[in-house]
């Protein structure tokens, strides 16, 4: 199939209509059919079947959709970053992140580079680990700011610093605190599935603890939110606690500490440019100022 077959197949298979399908496609309805029947004449076999009035897909259509749909996505891909090639002569960079990190760590290194750079533009998606991979490996980004410690094939993972794990609450007093101090409290944690649950479950483990968890969460902030709002203790990482806390809520330091390493996903095959290394170094200087101030320290 060409790249026209494989647009007016997706066209008609949305819309159910050849008129439909040669308005979205801004050409005629003659045009339309002539490539369809061309696409067919091609293949050997028919594409699409008149139902009541409308054009359904046929049992081979049916087959092949979701590698079509998969060609026309990686089309739509390469039209934008043309697009973008052509609209953006400054840069642009599409960048995955925890949901965490987007909050407490891109802002100020997304506003440092927009001042080296006033005409760089970035798409900034948050995702979890698993999605991240994937639309890096998809080409739908092009680095991936993570708590992740997993090496994947076809990526390259590179450490950027760390952040730790520390004890937010809403009780006065200041100083570290160990886990075994929190065992009567009502925790809020992290979905052990997430890097930092995990560091936080293995040492509970470790130390043979095991408190009453009354919330399980995905994100980070939730977590804060969550505590802000009277429903807990959390122990989430300090870059969202900067971000998060609010009045009435005290971030403490645990003692031994948690350190959470941050690292940064980029695929292995493409070199690095210019702007990925100076927003690279850029995030690792944010890393490490974050790290010199960690909240709950004394």
């Amino acid at each position: 199939m060409r790249l026209r077959h494989i647009e007016i197949f997706e066209a008609i298979r949305r819309t159910g209509s050849l008129t439909e399908a040669a308005a979205a496609l801004h050409i005629s309805q003659p045009a339309a059919s002539k490539l369809l029947a061309h696409a067919e004449a091609q293949l050997g076999f028919k594409l699409f079947e008149r139902v009541k009035g409308r054009l359904v897909a046929t049992r081979e259509a049916e087959i092949l959709t979701p590698e079509v749909s998969r060609l026309n996505q990686d089309l739509n891909s390469v039209r934008r970053l043309a697009a973008s090639l052509r609209e953006r002569p400054h840069g642009h960079l599409r960048i995955g992140c925890a949901p965490a990190l987007g909050l407490g760590l891109l802002p100020q290194v997304v506003r440092a580079s927009r001042d080296a750079r006033p005409g760089i533009t970035f798409d900034i998606h948050t995702y979890h680990s698993a999605e991240l991979v994937q639309g890096l490996l998809a080409r739908e980004l092009d680095l991936a700011v993570t708590f992740d410690m997993h090496d994947y094939p076809g990526l390259t993972r590179s450490t950027l610093g760390h952040t730790e794990l520390v004890h937010l609450g809403r009780k006065p007093g200041g100083g570290a605190t160990r886990l075994a101090d929190l065992v009567d409290d009502t925790l809020i944690v992290l979905d052990s599935r997430d890097a930092s649950g995990s560091l936080l479950q293995m040492a509970l483990d470790a130390q043979g603890l095991d408190p009453d968890v009354a919330i399980q969460v995905q994100t980070h902030y939730v977590a804060c939110a969550l505590v802000d709002a009277g429903c807990g203790e959390a122990i989430v990482d300090a870059i969202t606690v900067r971000a998060m806390l609010r009045p009435g809520m005290v971030a403490r330091r645990l003692d031994p500490p948690l350190k959470v390493p941050l690292s940064i996903l980029t695929r292995t095959q493409d070199p690095l440019s210019a702007l990925h290394r100076e927003l690279i170094e850029r995030l690792r200087q944010a890393c490490a100022e974050l790290a010199r101030h960690l909240p709950g320290e004394a």
